[in-house]
């Protein structure tokens, strides 16, 4: 009979955020979380295909695991998630110690599908896209000592960018009850949450009617008068339907974080329409221009792609030349990868690995440099830090401004989950480093 469970997560907030939901649901039924997969009944590997790397860790894991289990043959072996969706059946084949293959809207099943597999050993593929996003349950303490939590909103995207298998993996965007968003907030609150991130694919197009007419703008606005919700934040925001009124809300919304992950993936107006992203650069500086007019402190972060096909030298000096003039405080960037069954897989023009690999280096030595530009500004300056814990690499306290900046600081108190103000001494490439101040 099955005990224990690991749950080994791979890739984004979204599959951080449906681990939490399969630990609640394995809990809830009885079922013990371990730290090691070796002591588990069973394994469940959650997966992440946005691009090639984190797709090839998987199988890497995978395949571990399924050596493991020809010495553990009990072992109940699961991949889910955006790989288990897109392999679907063939992933028994090629595994053979692969009981379950489960996509990310199948979730909710997982309890009747363990049940089957518990009791006569069937192989189980579960991948509709059918179904709406999961039904949360909360387990009464599973949030405890947390202080921040991902809260998914909707799920799916319509978008299809060439470049992207999301949308074939996660399916069409379906928009969560703005009422059962508002309890899970809650519960959160009441186990201690105070810094929620709200996700889904695009959360920008967020819409329900229920007790009227529900937009993100409108969503944000009711999770931000909860009591005992310090920090709220959301991603990830397309630069298409980034609208004014929501630009807005960072103006009225008091605990809304001056935080913005928009991203903009290209500089060049030829390789967005090659991309499907629906907006040209003019479009988006002008997007970033409103913002800092708003909220003249905000932080954006965004995500790039280097080597798109048929990205010439001008398109990626474009890229860098829009770098420049927003000056994000962070980049997620990265190289094209094919992803089968996307428009830009049968492209022509394919840019070689040398090539993309160069670009990317340029690309990220300039960011480096506004990184740490921008870090070294906030030296002398006090910041607003939620503490999260202690410092992995020093007896120091860490924590976040309100902008997601990482501060290590000294401290008299060694409370975890309070606000306190830091003096910042230095600003690093990767974080600041500063003092509490009296009383913090």
């Amino acid at each position: 009979m099955t005990k224990t469970f690991y749950i080994k997560t791979m890739g984004c907030q979204m599959n951080e955020y449906d681990s939490d939901f399969l630990a609640q649901s394995m809990i809830h039924h009885g079922l013990f979380p371990v730290d090691e997969p070796e002591d588990a009944d069973l394994v469940l590997i959650n997966t992440c295909i946005v691009r090639a790397k984190p797709e090839q860790k998987a199988l890497s894991f995978l395949g571990r695991m399924s050596a493991f289990k020809k010495r553990k043959p009990g072992l109940i072996l699961g991949l889910v998630g955006c790989l288990a969706q897109k392999d679907g059946a063939s992933l028994l084949k090629r595994f053979p110690q692969l009981d379950l293959v489960m996509g990310p809207r199948e979730l909710s099943s997982i309890q009747e599908v363990l049940g089957r597999i518990d009791s006569d050993r069937q192989r189980v593929v579960a991948t509709r896209l059918e179904p709406g996003p999961p039904r949360p349950i909360h387990t009464l303490g599973y949030f405890e000592g947390r202080i921040k939590a991902h809260l998914s909103i909707m799920e799916g995207c319509n978008n299809f960018c060439s470049y992207c298998i999301v949308p074939h993996v996660r399916g069409r965007e379906v928009s969560r009850s703005p009422d059962e968003i508002l309890d899970e907030a809650r519960a959160l609150i009441s186990e201690g949450v105070r810094d929620i991130t709200l996700l889904g694919q695009n959360v920008n197009s967020y819409f329900r009617e229920e007790g009227g007419r529900w937009t993100f703008s409108s969503l944000l606005r009711e999770i931000g008068k909860l009591e005992g919700l310090w920090r709220l934040r959301f991603t990830t925001s397309h630069p298409k339907d980034l609208s004014d009124e929501l630009i807005r809300r960072f103006g009225d919304i008091s605990n809304l974080c001056p935080h913005l992950h928009l991203p903009f993936q290209a500089g060049s107006n030829r390789i967005l329409k090659g991309m499907k992203r629906g907006y040209t650069r003019e479009r988006y500086l002008e997007l970033t221009a409103k913002l800092k007019e708003v909220r003249p402190d905000i932080s954006i972060t965004s995500d790039v792609m280097v080597g798109f096909p048929g990205e010439s030298r001008a398109d990626f000096e474009l890229t860098l030349d829009l770098i420049r003039q927003v000056e994000f405080d962070s980049l997620f960037s990265f190289k094209y990868s094919d992803r089968k069954g996307t428009l830009a897989e049968k492209m022509p023009e394919k840019i070689d690995e040398p090539e993309k690999t160069a670009r990317l280096n340029t690309l990220q030595h300039l960011q480096r440099q506004i990184t740490f530009k921008k870090n070294r500004e906030l030296e002398g300056k006090q910041v607003e830090v939620l503490v999260e814990g202690q410092s992995k690499k020093n007896k120091m306290l860490t924590g976040r401004t309100p902008s997601n900046k990482i501060v290590n600081f000294t401290s008299n108190n060694g409370k975890f989950g309070i606000l306190v103000k830091v003096l910042i001494k230095d600003g690093l490439l990767n974080s600041l480093r500063g003092d509490a101040l009296k009383n913090g």
